[in-house]
């Protein structure tokens, strides 16, 4: 029997075309993709300078039982995440179910019956509304326990509206709300130096105010972190950026010494703070995703470029637009018709090593107000650091995609997703392809 030449092996002549139109984009986004690469070595230079200054050894893996009051390896793991993010102190918890959990343990950490928060970019995300008080009855909101909120609408070109802050701010506010990236909104992600000047803006009128700052999605993906620029505060997940893909669970809060044992004592308890909270086993993959994730944000990054290139030739709207600057690792595609945007869904789940067989559905999830169609096959549960989607299913029917651990994968998602769409007659390809 002779051997099969599998060079003689021929892909379908239609997934052959989009793979060489999404590869033609590819090539002409090579320079910017150079840039994101020669852009790791300053921030992995970081992660390995805090890793030397905090003498980082394999005695740091192990983990305590019970309290774990002076468990070696977490109390490193919180100086090394520290000096990443240029904050006088960090808590990287397994206790830390989420961002939101992070966020909303810092919030009522720093808040008191009385107080007063502005969210000054519009709408927070949705699980954060039932945390406020937006929605939901009865579950101890922030409006509950008599913390008031207020929030800015963004400028017509949906950014911050400057005007509006300095207007707001003519009453004093205990708590500046920053979220960093566009959540299930339209808008730009706020760049570091826009939330410099936000800090700047505020702490020059009330140094007392708090600039809280929601940091998910956009950590190393600028030189910068909030911390470094002013923001009294952040808060963030280990299954998103600096989990580097690996980190199983948990959160973190970084920021002033003060304000993070404030939150670390609505995460325990007062009097405990951050002195307790074993970390069950997981130091060597904390530290090892954060060594990581300065490569896994780039490539992600050149994932979303590549997206936002290739819809955008094909006639979507998309957000952030090719060219612009990027704070986060978050990709927004108008898909205009529902059908599109669960195709693509399906395509993207097809091809995660994950799950594959699974088909997306819309489906109510805790803290959101709309049903979701989520792609997410990934190894980790609910990570967004690997390559994910999802979308709340309401008009115009945005799909937001973001993470991916290395760009091939995001390309042969891409080629599945457009294949599928003009198989259904919902997409024609350039003739020029």
């Amino acid at each position: 029997m002779e051997k099969s030449d599998q060079s003689e092996i021929k892909r379908d002549p239609l997934q052959e075309r989009v793979s060489q139109h999404i590869s033609r984009v590819e090539y002409r986004l090579q320079p910017l993709a150079n840039q994101r690469c020669a852009a790791v070595i300053p921030k992995l230079q970081k992660v390995l300078e805090a890793f030397s200054s905090e003498k980082i050894g394999n005695h740091h893996f192990a983990s305590d039982t019970g309290y774990g009051h002076g468990e070696q390896g977490r109390e490193a793991i919180d100086r090394v995440f520290a000096r990443v993010l240029g904050a006088e102190k960090a808590a990287v918890r397994m206790q830390f179910v989420s961002g939101t959990h992070a966020i909303t343990s810092a919030l009522f950490g720093l808040l008191r019956p009385g107080d007063r928060m502005l969210s000054v970019a519009g709408r927070p995300y949705e699980t954060l509304e039932e945390v406020i008080g937006l929605r939901g009855t009865g579950q101890g909101s922030l409006l509950e326990f008599g913390i008031s909120y207020e929030e800015l609408l963004l400028a017509k070109d949906g950014t911050l509206d400057f005007y509006a802050l300095e207007k707001a701010l003519r009453k004093p506010f205990k708590l500046i709300f920053i979220q960093r990236s566009c959540g299930y909104s339209w808008r730009p992600c706020l760049s570091i130096e826009v939330i410099k000047e936000v800090c700047q803006f505020v702490h020059s009128r009330y140094p007392e105010t708090f600039c809280f700052v929601d940091n998910c999605y956009g950590e190393l993906v600028e030189e910068k972190e909030p911390c470094e620029i002013g923001a009294d505060l952040i808060a963030g997940s280990l299954i998103k950026n600096l989990g580097g893909t690996i980190v199983p669970t948990g959160g973190y809060v970084a920021g002033r010494s003060d304000l993070v044992e404030m939150s670390c004592s609505r995460l325990t308890a007062p009097g405990i703070g951050s002195d307790a909270g074993i970390s069950f086993g997981l130091n060597r993959l904390i530290l090892q995703g954060l060594f990581l994730s300065p490569q896994m944000v780039s490539e992600s990054l050149i994932g979303a470029d590549l997206i936002c290139s290739v819809f955008h030739e094909l006639g979507f709207k998309v957000n952030p637009e090719p060219g612009a600057p990027r704070g986060d690792l978050i990709q927004a595609v108008c898909c205009n018709k529902p059908e599109i945007l669960t195709r693509l869904c399906s395509a993207f789940q097809a091809t995660s090593p994950v799950g594959s067989y699974l088909a997306p559905s819309p489906s109510s999830m805790p803290g959101y107000e709309n049903k979701l169609v989520m792609a997410g096959g990934t190894f980790v549960s609910g990570s967004t650091s690997e390559f994910s989607a999802d979308a709340p299913l309401r008009p115009p029917y945005n799909l937001f995609l973001q993470g991916g651990s290395h760009r091939s994968h995001i390309k042969l998602a891409l080629e599945r997703g457009l294949t599928d769409l003009i198989r259904a007659g919902l997409l024609e390809l350039p003739q020029t392809s």
